[in-house]
């Protein structure tokens, strides 16, 4: 009997510009995956990226609804709605780059739509699957103090959204894992400098667990950092993204002297590296999307669509604080 050969997956992206063309790339590296094709209103850069891909080239994105399996879609923040429905409702699994809708009304829409079609709906928060970051969900145990720090210069491609949907979603997904614990209290603060939108941002948070969580982000800093620090009763661990690093400090041993002259401290600590397997999180995450659609993508249950949502509701949250306006929630 001859044995058939595993079904490949049949990919396209829709949005090719900074975050599609790696998206396009992570597909067309996959010996799994057949990319169908790339759509993009830019007529020349979706013809630069089928061309770099072997591909076909789409100015309309909804000439591959019929013809792919799952879709990466990776357009501008007020078009993903549209975008993602009408592959949803096609009965596409979808990955949509964060921040996953401009309102929460659409977002609770998209999974609903999900839900029913029995399709995979999954945000773009890439962060999840930096080795580091599942690395740090073993270590933390009921945090004390957290503190992130995601900061780089301006990018003027990114007008839209300003640096609370850009920038600090990815902290808040991550802090509201580790933390794990209803938000208590949220005061925030934003302001301006290169567009029209809050530039820099400064969130500080409390948890009923009795966590502080300090978030800072900023697209008018020359440097790029992005780290996360976190304290808890036996260990100070900090986690570097850009090196994939993870150290953790714990106290060995404390003694003091008292002399005449002086108070003597000394305290002595050792560090420990963390091995992280390290790997192309984006790789991971598509990954992840094709696990589910080669398996067979279980209906998402009520309670994790809400998990998937609670990051942006709390950007949302931090938003309305930040501009003095009421949070968007329609369609």
């Amino acid at each position: 009997m001859e044995r058939q050969s595993p079904k490949r997956i049949r990919a396209g992206v829709v949005g090719v510009g900074h975050m599609g063309r790696y998206h396009a790339g992570v597909y067309h590296e996959m010996p799994e995956v057949d990319l169908v094709a790339v759509s993009d209103i830019d007529e020349s850069r979706a013809s630069a990226m089928a061309e770099q891909y072997h591909t076909q080239a789409l100015l309309d994105f909804r000439e591959m609804l019929d013809r792919v399996d799952v879709v990466s879609v990776a357009v501008p923040t007020d078009q993903h709605y549209k975008v993602a429905r009408e592959f949803l409702d096609a009965g596409v699994h979808v990955l949509v780059e964060k921040p996953i809708t401009p309102l929460l009304g659409q977002a609770e829409d998209l999974f609903r739509i999900a839900q029913k079609k029995g399709r995979v709906l999954q945000i773009g928060h890439v962060e999840r699957f930096n080795g580091a970051v599942q690395e740090l969900h073993k270590i933390v145990r009921n945090p004390l103090l957290i503190e992130c720090r995601r900061m780089g210069p301006f990018q003027p491609r990114v007008q839209e959204d300003g640096v609370i949907l850009d920038l600090m979603i990815h902290d808040l997904d991550i802090v509201l894992s580790l933390v794990n614990s209803p938000v208590k209290t949220c005061y925030a603060v934003g302001t301006s400098v290169h567009s029209a939108r809050e530039d820099i941002a400064s969130v500080s948070l409390t948890f009923q667990s009795g966590c502080v969580a300090n978030l800072t982000a900023s697209r008018a800093t020359q440097d790029k950092v992005r780290t996360l620090a976190v304290t808890q009763k036996d260990a100070y661990i900090f986690l570097d993204y850009a090196d994939q690093d993870i150290h953790v400090h714990r106290r060995a041993a404390s003694e003091h002297t008292l002399t005449q002259e002086q108070l003597r401290y000394r305290q002595e600590a050792f560090i420990e590296r963390i091995f992280v397997h390290k790997d192309n999180p984006l790789k991971l995450e598509i990954r992840h999307l094709l696990h589910s659609a080669i398996n067979g993508a279980v209906p998402a249950r009520t309670e994790d669509i809400e998990q998937e949502l609670q990051s942006l509701r709390l950007a949302f949250q931090i938003l309305s604080q930040i501009h003095g306006e009421p949070a968007p929630s329609g369609q």
